[in-house]
């Protein structure tokens, strides 16, 4: 079983045919690449191929019982390793290419190592819209696990350098082709005999989940893992975190939103859009500030702000309380 310690030389190629070609071979040989998606940069390895997720887990320090997210290239692809019901047809229709992810029942003799799904009976599974992605996926023929691109609970990376700084010496390859679009991790939806369920979520809303495929639940949180992003500490800067802070304390960098300016904004319009694609850039700014303690201001709970609010829980998570 592959172990952290393997060391690379980590190279990063400009998004373009040399080095689409390039990470492609490197995922045919069982390595692993990292890659944008619209969503954040994601660790990617074939899904086909026990030894490369344990690679994947590896070089994340992931804990083995949380299952991956699948990219396809295709609803072709996704119908030989998921079964679909009509609900999440609907939302495959309406959603994919994009930021959504869908936990299926793994269909019966799928070609996925089990190490990809942590052992369960459904895969994560999802159509990225995102032209690195997409290129990649066709260049390989396969299907990839890709979780995001950075230690394991850390921020997540929205840039090459955030991997490279979380990453590097890890991986022997990141694909560059600058920010990413949303910034957020992509929304998950359960389906199942028992309807649908927001595992996490993200860019898009329960509201506009609902008007594709029906009335949508949230998932309490009690503990278990049934998808991927759902540990209760995730997403963490190295400093302290408070959230819903309306001034800052003299040790802390504060972020601002709307009227608060902070020492820097998520969106000085108020536009959650903007604050979404921001998010993960400004923790990472605020984490290499001198100030010792990081404190964001209030985002509203509704549309973008749902899913930035959970991000933010997260990170805070056992750090410091709420205000």
């Amino acid at each position: 079983m592959p172990t952290q310690d393997r060391h690379f030389y980590t190279r990063i190629g400009r998004y373009g045919k040399a080095a689409i070609d390039e990470a492609a071979n490197l995922i045919r040989a069982g390595e692993t690449v990292a890659v944008p998606t619209e969503t954040v940069y994601g660790l990617a390895g074939r899904a086909d191929s026990g030894e490369a997720v344990a690679r994947i887990y590896a070089a994340k320090g992931r804990p083995f019982f949380n299952p991956l997210i699948v990219h396809v290239a295709s609803m072709e692809q996704a119908e030989a390793l998921a079964i679909f019901d009509d609900r999440a047809r609907r939302l495959a229709g309406a959603f994919w290419p994009g930021p959504l992810t869908l936990v299926l029942p793994l269909k019966p003799g799928a070609d996925i190592a089990r190490l990809t799904t942590a052992g369960l009976d459904t895969i994560a599974i999802r159509i990225s819209a995102h032209r690195a992605m997409r290129a990649l996926l066709d260049a390989t023929g396969l299907p990839l696990a890709a979780p995001s691109a950075n230690a394991s609970g850390a921020l997540s990376p929205t840039r090459a350098e955030h991997v490279l700084k979380s990453l590097g010496g890890r991986i022997p390859y990141i694909i560059d082709n600058g920010p990413t679009e949303v910034g957020l991790e992509s929304t998950i939806v359960g389906v199942s005999g028992g309807g649908l369920t927001l595992l996490r979520p993200g860019p898009i809303d329960p509201e506009q989940l609902a008007q594709v495929a029906g009335a949508i639940a949230v998932r309490d949180a009690d503990g278990s893992i049934t998808a991927p992003g759902q540990l209760a500490s995730h997403y963490a800067p190295s400093k302290p975190l408070r959230i819903a802070a309306r001034s800052a304390a003299p040790d802390e960098w504060l972020i601002g939103f709307g009227p608060i300016a902070g020492h820097a904004s998520l969106s000085p319009t108020g536009d959650l859009r903007e604050a979404a694609a921001r998010l993960f850039d400004l923790l990472h700014e605020a984490d290499v500030q001198p100030l010792p303690k990081i404190a964001v201001a209030p985002i509203p709970e509704e549309g973008l702000g749902l899913a930035i609010n959970d991000r933010l829980r997260r990170a805070a998570y056992q750090n410091i309380d709420i205000q």
